[in-house]
């Protein structure tokens, strides 16, 4: 089942790469049509995101007012959730859907000499080989391993940037533990990159990036909608029709 899954990816790579002669331009082909792909949900996760920033003042008041008793919390938690329409399992969705295409695609590069005889693997002249590692392109010379650092940066900064754009203008008190947790993994992203092939790492940075400019788009969009609707609506001035009494005509003093 693996192996067919893998096979497929490849063959996916390999069809693009008979239309535009680049095994790079190829995964970035394939990239962009698995973000179309998983848009809907991808605009579905910034609206959940969207909305827990709106109820962030609930969420610290809930905090501060049954730090004491847990159960209770997490239950007013729970309840917020639900009338926020937050998920905070649906940020991990589009990344648990890449894992599986992020590893296969690792195996396949890894074997792609196998699979291709005596084909180049450079992206353009700017990555001179996708199956080559940042590790291998070191021992080359630093004038080789410059462009795979980039991928590097690029591959972990598609890790930590949308946490940074999701947490700027918020005063959640988590704030804090979250730059320093995305802080972490991007540190661990930079550590998985240095064996694994470039092919990869543009997989990961290009759909990252895809990602963000996404989410941008749609956290753009959810915000022009709010403010359209705060908008103050012009109240016509109520018309009140006076009824006034016919006067009575004063008697006349006789004389």
């Amino acid at each position: 089942m693996w192996d067919a899954f893998k096979d497929w990816i490849f063959w996916v790579i390999q069809v693009f790469y008979g239309m535009c002669g680049d095994w790079g331009l190829a995964i970035i082909i394939v990239t962009v049509i698995f973000r179309i792909l998983i848009s809907p949900l991808m605009h579905k996760q910034t609206k959940s995101s969207f909305q827990m920033q709106k109820v962030q003042p609930l969420m610290q008041e809930i905090q501060k007012k049954y730090k004491d008793d847990p159960a209770r919390l997490q239950q007013e938690m729970q309840k917020l959730y639900a009338e926020a329409k937050f998920n905070p399992l649906a940020g991990c969705l589009p990344m648990l859907l890449q894992m599986p295409i992020f590893i296969a695609l690792f195996q396949v590069l890894s074997s792609m000499e196998d699979r291709t005889q005596g084909t180049t693997y450079a992206f353009y002249n700017i990555i001179p080989s996708l199956v080559t590692t940042p590790s291998q392109a070191f021992a080359e010379g630093i004038g080789t391993f410059v462009p795979y650092v980039i991928l590097m940066i690029v591959f972990a900064g598609a890790t930590f940037l949308p946490m940074v754009l999701q947490q700027r203008g918020s005063d959640n008190p988590q704030r804090k533990q979250t730059m320093i947790m995305s802080g972490v993994m991007s540190i661990f992203m930079l550590w998985i990159s240095w064996n694994a092939p470039a092919g990869v790492l543009l997989f990961w940075g290009a759909s990252g990036l895809i990602g963000i400019a996404q989410s941008q788009f749609s956290m753009r969009l959810f915000r022009k909608r709010d403010a359209e609707a705060a908008e103050v609506i012009e109240v016509k001035p109520v018309e009140v029709e006076v009824t006034r009494k016919a006067k009575k005509p004063r008697p006349t003093k006789k004389k």
